[in-house]
């Protein structure tokens, strides 16, 4: 017989030697968990003997508990009537939607942004908005992009404009695909599979995050035949973990190539998302000082290299690995040495969130162009970070970018309206991308080129030293 608790029975058990916690209406015992949880202690036991589940369910997966604990861990149900009742305020009362302008009333990404900012919660906010340090490279990520002027011909038939591409020999309707975003339900329940399903309208390519807030089986369940998804992987301390991902991963015939993330080895510091997180646990009695971007960096590993962790990765999966985070024409150099194996590379700094200051994907183009432009026959180059137009697209693809991603935009569309947020999202970039090609005389992607833009005003900043690619011949040949 399943024993019902009392709330207040529940609300004991909140210490380090006796940690209990509501979700669902079930009792969990997750005393034993605590020093197994990737987040910390600290993070259950500000929500020991109080119903979790409001807190949890937004950025776990299903499966999540039943892989983590124990049967005996369930101890009952809690009688529903014994919990506290929700505060009303009438001052902080919601919005009703009615009250929100329509989706097609969103013209840009700025519009999407707001809405989504009145919508989500502080929490959600402060994850996603954030950034590193004084966000410096965040808002330099957009602003590079100012500095880049198109160069229009006329007289040229403008009447048809493809946008559709191939990547790694599959074809997208859309040169632009959905960077690794986590949690997605922090901002909307749609999640993962709302991008996804927008993403399936526009033959668009999705990155599944490593943390994403549903199961991979989830988000891909309804993708459609032909619909491409990679899978980020943060490596983890326990490999097992990372091992038993992968061996997961490779059985869903959806996901085309695993993604490799490099730029983050260890956590930016996110003020915002810092300050959001211990505002969040204040006001429920508990304290906090790291924010969720800090938590979910809980295991991975610092330590990765080229001579160990490709090989390793080659034990576990024969998915084409893209390496994600390149933010030098060095290290771009080094990626195009390890084919087959490596068959792209995302050059990103993690959207501003890991190292300000960090370069754009922009200077990293035009690095490569100058130092080793042969990389770009030799490896899929795409690019993320600081794309807010049509017309950021068009120039990235101008420089050389055969994909262009969008963490927040995705994000912000979500919290705006569920999948239908990300589907304008979608729309209104395509729309603009389409808009430019037309006006610069470009029917197809792949007729974009360094003649359509002109980047005076950006080379100045890029890097002017020393290649250093003739030490780095001589290195990967003695390892060989």
């Amino acid at each position: 017989m399943v024993k019902v608790f009392n709330a207040a029975e529940v609300a004991k058990h909140n210490t380090q030697e006796s940690c209990w916690v509501i979700l669902y209406g079930k009792v969990y015992d997750v005393t034993d968990f605590l020093s197994e949880h990737p987040g910390g202690a600290k993070i259950i036991l500000k929500l020991s003997g109080k119903d979790a589940t409001e807190e949890y369910d937004p950025i776990h997966p299903p499966g999540i508990l039943e892989e983590n604990l124990k049967p005996e861990a369930c101890l009952g149900t809690v009688d529903p009537a014994t919990l506290p009742k929700p505060e009303a305020n009438a001052a902080s009362a919601p919005e009703k939607e009615d009250d929100f302008p329509p989706m097609e009333a969103l013209l840009n990404m700025d519009d999407l942004e707001q809405l989504a900012t009145k919508k989500v919660s502080k929490k959600a906010w402060a994850y996603y908005f954030s950034a590193a340090d004084d966000k410096i490279t965040k808002h330099f990520n957009t602003q590079v992009y100012r500095s880049i002027l198109l160069r229009p011909r006329v007289f040229i038939d403008c009447t048809r404009c493809e946008l559709d591409i191939s990547v790694l020999g599959h074809k997208l309707g859309l040169p632009i695909y959905v960077s690794p975003a986590a949690m997605a339900r922090l901002g909307h329940p749609d999640g993962e599979a709302g991008i996804a399903e927008a993403c399936r309208s526009f033959g668009a390519m999705q990155i599944i995050s490593n943390n994403a807030s549903m199961t991979p089986e989830q988000i891909v369940e309804n993708a459609a035949p032909d619909q491409v998804f990679g899978w980020q992987l943060y490596v983890q301390t326990d490999r097992k973990k990372s091992e038993a991902q992968l061996a997961r991963i490779n059985k869903l015939k959806a996901i085309k190539f695993i993604v490799l993330t490099l730029d983050a080895p260890v956590p930016g510091k996110r003020e915002d998302d810092e300050r959001g997180n211990a505002a969040a646990a204040a006001a429920a009695g508990g304290g906090g000082e790291s924010g969720v971007g800090r938590q979910l960096f809980q295991g991975t590993d610092p330590t990765l290299t080229w001579q160990k962790t490709l090989p390793w990765l080659a034990q576990h999966t024969d998915l084409p690995i893209i390496l994600k985070g390149l933010q030098t024409h060095e290290d771009a150099y080094i990626a195009s040495l390890h084919g087959p194996q490596v068959k792209g590379i995302i050059l990103s700094n993690h959207g501003g969130r890991a190292l300000d200051t960090a370069p754009p994907a922009v200077h990293t183009l035009l690095e490569i162009r100058k130092y080793c432009p042969e990389v770009f026959d030799k490896l899929d180059v795409w690019v993320d970070g600081g794309i807010r137009r049509g017309t950021d697209i068009v120039k990235a693809l101008c420089l050389g970018a055969k994909a262009v991603g969008i963490g927040r935009p995705a994000l912000w569309g979500l919290g705006a309206g569920g999948t239908a947020g990300v589907k304008r999202t979608l729309q209104i970039l395509a729309d603009e991308t389409a808009t430019c090609m037309r006006l610069l005389g470009v029917e197809r992607v792949d007729e974009l080129g360094p003649q359509h833009i002109n980047t005076r005003m950006v080379e100045q900043q890029i890097y002017d030293g020393p290649s250093g690619l003739d030490s780095l011949r001589t290195s990967f040949r003695a390892k060989l």
